[in-house]
């Protein structure tokens, strides 16, 4: 099975320091964060945003082919991912993750939809990973 790796390099205290991370395809390259793009409210990414697309790609996929599983050949599948990044008494955490999802799938039923929107969520790869997290779909058909 496939192995995949990022790197990330941190210089400096938490609140005045910076780093960069890279994923080894070279997609993403030397991209920058700071304490302020994590906890505070300056443009720039973060681990939570990373998970986010991570969990969104992940799970429109599963989906995909969850559907294909059961007869069904999806036109597309679009997914937003909400992390939640709170503080709590143990510090801070990822404390749920909102999934909204919208596909196009001709020919299946809402009431099948959902089943399987739903059975997506906890088999795909990255939900797995992230099992201590809550995840809530919201999942609907185009059109």
């Amino acid at each position: 099975m496939a192995i995949r790796s990022a790197t990330a390099h941190w210089t400096g205290t938490l609140k005045e320091g910076s780093g960069t991370f890279s994923v080894e395809s070279g997609a993403v390259e030397g991209v920058a964060y700071r304490w302020a793009t994590r906890f505070g409210d300056e443009f720039g990414t973060n681990p939570e945003e990373l998970v986010g697309a991570a969990h969104a790609a992940c799970y429109s996929m599963a989906l995909s082919s969850n559907l294909g599983k059961a007869g069904y050949t999806p036109e597309s599948v679009d997914t937003t991912a909400r992390v939640h990044f709170e503080q709590g008494d143990a510090g801070f955490s990822i404390a749920r993750i909102e999934l909204t999802t919208i596909a196009s799938v001709p020919g299946v039923s809402d009431e099948e939809f959902q089943q399987i929107a739903g059975t997506t969520k906890d088999t795909c790869p990255v939900s797995r990973a992230l099992a201590a997290v809550p995840i809530d779909v919201v999942a609907s058909l185009a059109g």
